[in-house]
């Protein structure tokens, strides 16, 4: 049985509208190979984006006196999040074999995903 697993994509924030269009499609066809290796494992990917920039962002943070928001961009990171994948894979090695093959000018965390149908409530 498979498991669902998620790719968070960490990299300098990036502007398509001024990077050269080879970049770009080297970028995509990256992507689009990560793509196809999850299909032809027999998998899928259930969800799957780019992130539009960090300026355009809004960080929530609950207090007492209710939500906090805080328009982005957030502190003096260079690298943000730019977009994430969800996917199944078999195995936690097959998970990352496949994950491996994301392209990214920063890193990649892989998360296995809490499968909920499977938590039971807690007697209180």
């Amino acid at each position: 049985m498979s498991a669902e697993y998620m790719i968070i994509i960490h990299e300098p924030e990036w502007d398509p509208s001024v990077l050269p269009a080879a970049r770009i499609e080297a970028d995509l066809a990256g992507h689009r190979a990560f793509q196809a290796a999850v299909r032809e494992a027999g998998h899928r990917i259930t969800a799957g984006v780019p992130l539009r920039p960090q300026s355009e962002a809004v960080r929530i943070r609950p207090s007492d006196a209710g939500p906090v928001f805080t328009d982005g961009p957030f502190g003096e990171t260079r690298e943000v999040v730019t977009g994430f994948y969800v996917f199944t894979a078999d195995s936690p090695e097959q998970a990352r074999e496949l994950a491996a093959m994301v392209p990214t000018g920063g890193w990649l965390d892989l998360h296995p995903v809490l499968d909920m149908r499977a938590a039971r409530p807690v007697d209180a």
